[in-house]
């Protein structure tokens, strides 16, 4: 299952081109993105509890299943990670449901950069990409060369995607140059040698951002910076994915296609546990970008739980039936 996300064609790259004056400097950038239109708050809230109520019939549900498995950034972050636990999750990665050959592979394998090169032996040629946060993750808190040293470091052990976390400390007092700059290093710093590059995912981190204006405004500031993806959250605040922030995020990603022509993908995280809100993120997806952002390329889920729940409920279509609690590995 290589992931690949295609280098613009000439009329997109021209079409980006014709920006650069929104980026030229400061004052630009700033006057682009509080230009943006407002964001109607009830509206927005409201067609995204609309969608979440669109019902999925049986057939549908365990081809909709099949899909948000294999978008599935499997994730293990945490100070206690060990190389036994992450080749662990690797095994699941690539073969989810044990009693099952026919459960697709997760997308991903997400870990720290020091876990990557044993990620990357234990996935061998499953075609499960290794990602890896970077940019002094969670918090951001870090000097830039620090944040550069952390990428390159991930890159050269094996990582096919970076997920860094911008400075929001930065974006939320108006800097915004200064982020897109940081975005901008970041990219270039996932750079190979033989001309390749890791997939650049760009966090927010929606849950501090305070309004939903903010998120428009940084995902336009992202996406302009370069982003291959962009991200709601760590996954390690109170507040991270919620249906109407995606929502924002997915007309965003949308409307920057429509003016540059280039494809950015997006990946909700934190806090979706089950299939129901899978489904329902699914639904948002195919209402407002269509079935070309329904693949692995362009969509994820940042979870790790809910690939346990779209296990059961996949074996409960196949046989009728809900297994018993020891049907599927804890993480």
């Amino acid at each position: 299952m290589p992931i690949t996300v295609p280098a613009y064609g000439k009329e997109a790259a021209g079409r980006l081109a014709s920006m650069a004056d929104v980026t030229a400097d400061d004052g630009a950038l700033r006057r682009f993105l509080h230009g943006l239109p407002g964001v109607d708050a009830v509206g927005l809230e409201a067609r995204a509890a609309t969608l979440g109520t669109r019902s999925i019939k049986t057939t549908a549900k365990a081809y909709a299943i099949d899909l948000a498995l294999t978008m599935i950034d499997l994730t293990t972050l945490e100070g206690a990670d060990t190389p036994g636990k992450v080749r662990a999750l690797c095994a699941k990665g690539i073969n989810p449901d044990p009693t099952d050959r026919t459960a697709p592979k997760v997308a991903a394998i997400c870990v720290y950069p020091d876990m990557v090169a044993t990620a990357k032996e234990a996935l061998g040629d499953s075609g499960i990409h290794v990602a890896s946060v970077a940019t002094a993750f969670p918090a951001g808190r870090a000097a830039l060369p620090v944040k550069l040293a952390d990428t390159r470091d991930a890159v050269a052990a094996g990582a096919d995607e970076i997920d860094m976390v911008i400075d929001r400390g930065a974006f939320l007092s108006g800097r915004y140059m200064q982020v897109f700059e940081e975005i901008k290093a970041v990219k270039e710093a996932c750079a190979r040698p033989d001309g390749t590059a890791a997939h650049l995912k760009v966090i927010f981190e929606t849950g501090e951002l305070q309004t939903y204006d903010n998120v428009r405004r940084v995902s336009w500031l992202s996406m302009l910076a370069g982003a291959d993806f962009i991200k709601t959250s760590t996954g390690k605040v109170a507040v991270n994915a919620t249906p109407p922030v995606t929502l924002l995020m997915l007309e965003a990603v949308r409307d920057f296609h429509a003016a540059t022509g280039v494809q950015v993908g997006v990946k909700p995280a934190g806090g979706i546990r089950t299939t129901k809100d899978a489904i329902k993120y699914l639904v948002m997806v195919n209402e407002t970008l269509g079935e070309p952002w329904l693949t692995p390329d362009w969509f994820r889920f940042g979870a790790s739980s809910l690939l346990n729940d779209l296990l059961m409920q996949r074996q409960k279509l196949s046989t009728g039936r809900y297994s018993g609690p020891d049907y599927v590995t804890v993480d």
